[in-house]
């Protein structure tokens, strides 16, 4: 019993906070633009589920904590139809409905009324919140505790490897890679790591020389945060001095926003080469959330006793960061074209403004059936290869054998 509160007070409650905070903040997103609009809200939940505790505000609306904590929702008033985006029809019964109860007018509070540009930018701002939060969260990281840099001049050429073999030397100084100026060895580790066997055109200074280098980047294992292990570009070298670089408060924030860039690049990058089939999967669920959760919970622990860092500031640094990543990916995922995600709806926008009047009912629902189908069968997928990547099946059969 001991064991298993140990496991739950550092891999599954530190994920069912970050997780809730992260969907909270990206239904606050769609609730602070409704209410900026005048749009009717009936209710915002943090959680799923039967309320634990609930009250309503001045403009009626019930605010709620709900008993299962992954997440949370805003429920706009009206809010009936499945794919949330009626037809003709349904619009029309709906006017009719909310007039004979509230009156001639009434309907313009409410969401399905209102024009198409403010449903659209309702629906954009979950994910607009997400990336503002990871800003935010990685600005807090950068500003509190700062960032250790290192110029991308080389220090170390491992024999063998991609870079040895394309002449690279210690002292050399890297500037831009295919074209794209680097600041950091932490730039080119980032641009390496998802072009394993792509070619890459490095700049180099050497001495009063620019070089262009033409390097493949070979491949290594290295751990994988949500478990296992993972492949990533690999070229071989070191840089030749580290340093700790601080921010203040504006440096903070333009960093935070470039961070998320970057991530939001890679990811864009990364889905680029798996669609060609020239990288594996690397998502993880649930399963692997809650591991990435506990490893930096235990990482922040031991950190704190090896290297007598305060808990507190330590759980902060590994939990703004992780927060930060998974804030960007719920970001991405829900701007997918799939009905049930916030993309869908603004892809039915997107015909609306074209023929000029909502897409049918009967599409709309096959397209909420396929999309919610696509949407279980990525959870389960996910939830399969978190399971292969840590090994459960493994450990499972060598308990029983």
């Amino acid at each position: 019993m001991l064991g298993f509160l140990t496991t739950a007070a550092f891999y599954v409650v530190p994920f069912l906070v970050i997780i809730t905070v992260i969907v909270t903040v990206h239904e606050l997103g769609h609730f602070l633009t409704a209410r900026a609009f005048g749009v009717a809200v009936d209710r915002f939940s943090v959680g799923f589920g039967r309320a634990l505790a609930s009250f309503k505000d001045r403009w009626g609306v019930e605010w709620r904590i709900a008993w299962l904590p992954l997440g949370g929702y805003v429920k706009f008033a009206g809010d009936e139809n499945v794919a949330s985006v009626p037809d003709d029809e349904d619009l029309e019964g709906l006017r009719r409905r909310i007039v004979a109860r509230e009156g001639v007018g009434a309907e313009r509070r409410y969401f399905y009324f209102k024009p198409l540009w403010q449903r659209a930018l309702v629906v954009a701002a979950g994910p607009i919140a997400n990336f503002l939060l990871a800003i935010a969260l990685f600005s807090l990281f950068f500003g509190a505790f700062g960032e250790a840099v290192a110029p991308t001049r080389i220090g170390l050429v491992v024999p063998g490897e991609a870079a040895a073999r394309a002449g690279l030397q210690p002292g050399d100084l890297m500037t831009a890679a295919d074209g794209r100026e680097l600041s950091t060895f932490d730039d080119l580790r980032l641009y390496v790591q998802d072009r394993a066997g792509a070619p890459i055109r490095l700049t180099v200074r050497r001495g009063a020389q620019t070089l262009e280098v033409a390097v493949t980047p070979g491949e290594r294992s290295v751990p994988d945060p949500l478990g296992g292990t993972m492949r990533i570009g690999y070229l071989g070298l070191a840089p030749q001095s580290v340093a700790l670089r601080h921010y203040g408060p504006i440096a903070a924030v333009g960093r935070g926003a470039r961070e998320t860039w970057s991530v939001v690049e890679a990811t864009g990058h990364y889905l680029r080469r798996l669609a060609e089939g020239k990288a594996s999967w690397q998502f993880g669920g649930v399963i692997g959330g809650a591991h990435a959760a506990g490893a930096v919970t235990m990482q922040a622990v031991h950190a704190s006793k090896a290297e007598h860092v305060n808990l507190a500031l330590a759980l902060v640094a590994e939990y703004s960061t992780l927060g930060a990543l998974l804030s960007v990916s719920l970001g991405l995922l829900n701007l997918l074209p799939i009905p049930v995600l916030d993309g869908g709806h603004l892809l039915f926008y997107a015909y609306e403004s074209v023929a000029r009047r909502p897409i049918t009912a009967r599409v709309q629902a096959a397209g909420y059936r396929l999309g919610l189908a696509l949407l279980v069968g990525l959870m389960l997928f996910t939830t399969w290869h978190d399971l292969q990547r840590l090994q459960v099946f493994h450990l499972l059969g060598a308990l029983f054998s």
